[in-house]
């Protein structure tokens, strides 16, 4: 078992390595093409006081920003195919040297938490825009959010399996935990679809990671390039200028939330998976990649998230299944082949439900037009 540890993380470390190496180049290149740019126009506009050039200007930012987007989109869209692909090839390095049954497990715990990884993505985004960050910043909070979260993860899957192994009753805990998330979710949906309701953003100065943060260091809603803090003049401070002061940006704030949401969001996906299997291999790995390919994941789906209509009820269901196969573990096993059918089948049925929804109100939306 050792050895498929060390070759686990030096698949990961691998990928990882390629991954924010690649994305970390692209987006120097484009911040140093974008300072250039910057200077050669404001050096051109000192000569040149033509009133056609700032609307030349404006289209040639406009281009430029359409082209920043495309090539995200393709970046995103290169990186999920890898991510997943990589987890197939694991899947099938599992199945040659561990067999079948390890397959399964492996394939259906990436399953629960690709699937509820869709989910929180939705919380990203109400973040990001809560905040203002650029889009071009939020790769930088994704990274780290993500590493720190692996870290997070691997310490919550190990005291769950402990905990499975040394009280046997925490089974009923965590699928109750299950059916509470579920039930939740079903009640945040209804609630979210009553007529003349308005989508709510989040209100930061509440937000209780952000009140703890205000504890230990200022907080400024300025940002700093891409900065987590940011040193300037301390206002309220009598006399001239006043001291400078070490203030948390967007940024940091960002990723704070970040992680105390993923935090969250781990107490409910973990029990998911241990719903399934106990091993502990097979619960960091299938946890792992499913999370790494999170980021790519966020800016592929980024313009597109509402449409998911129907993923929350999917998700909800999902959750129903396994809290009620850990519940009646002891009566009846369900085998692992039929758990990975019904999660599939709920998954592929609320994206079929969502796709068929989109296009009859584009169809809707044509007709109202004409």
């Amino acid at each position: 078992m050792d050895s498929h540890w060390v070759f686990f993380t030096l698949f990961v470390g691998i990928a990882l390595a390629i991954d924010f190496g690649i994305i970390g180049k692209i987006l120097h290149i484009f911040r140093a093409k974008n300072r250039s740019r910057n200077n050669d126009n404001n050096t051109s506009q000192k000569r040149e006081m033509s009133s056609a050039l700032p609307v030349e200007l404006k289209s040639a930012q406009q281009k430029q920003e359409q082209h920043q987007q495309d090539q995200t989109f393709k970046r995103a869209l290169t990186w999920t195919i890898v991510w997943i692909s990589l987890a197939a090839a694991f899947a099938t390095i599992i199945y040659l040297d561990m067999g079948y049954e390890k397959t399964l497990l492996f394939v259906t715990g990436y399953a629960i938490e690709k699937s509820l990884s869709v989910d929180n993505m939705f919380v990203f985004l109400i973040i990001f825009s809560s905040l203002s960050i650029p889009h071009a910043y939020q790769h930088k909070v994704l990274m780290v959010g993500i590493l720190s979260a692996i870290v997070m993860r691997v310490a919550l899957i190990l005291a769950g399996v402990s905990l499975l192994e040394s009280f046997h009753f925490m089974i009923y805990i965590f699928g109750g935990l299950l059916l509470f998330t579920a039930i939740r979710m079903i009640i945040e949906k209804r609630k979210d679809e009553e007529p003349g309701k308005k989508k709510k953003g989040m209100d930061i100065e509440k937000n209780i990671a952000v009140r703890i943060m205000k504890k230990f260091v200022p907080i400024t809603f300025e940002l700093n390039n891409d900065k987590f803090f940011l040193r300037k003049s301390n206002n309220n401070s009598s006399g001239g200028g006043g001291r400078k002061l070490v203030y948390a940006t967007p940024m940091l704030v960002a990723l704070v939330i970040v992680e105390m949401t993923d935090l969250v969001f781990a107490l409910d996906s973990i029990p998911a998976i241990l719903a399934i299997t106990a091993d502990s291999f097979i619960v960091i790995t299938s946890n792992i990649f499913a999370i790494l390919g999170l980021r790519s994941l966020y800016f592929l789906l980024a313009g597109m998230m509402e449409k998911f209509y129907y993923l929350k009820p999917g998700l909800a269901m999902i959750l129903l299944f396994v809290g009620s196969k850990m519940l009646i573990s002891e009566v009846y096993e369900i085998p692992i082949a039929l758990s990975l059918v019904v999660i599939f089948g709920i998954l592929g049925a609320a994206l079929l439900l969502s796709f068929i929804r989109t296009r009859q109100e584009q169809q809707t939306r044509t007709v109202i037009d004409q």
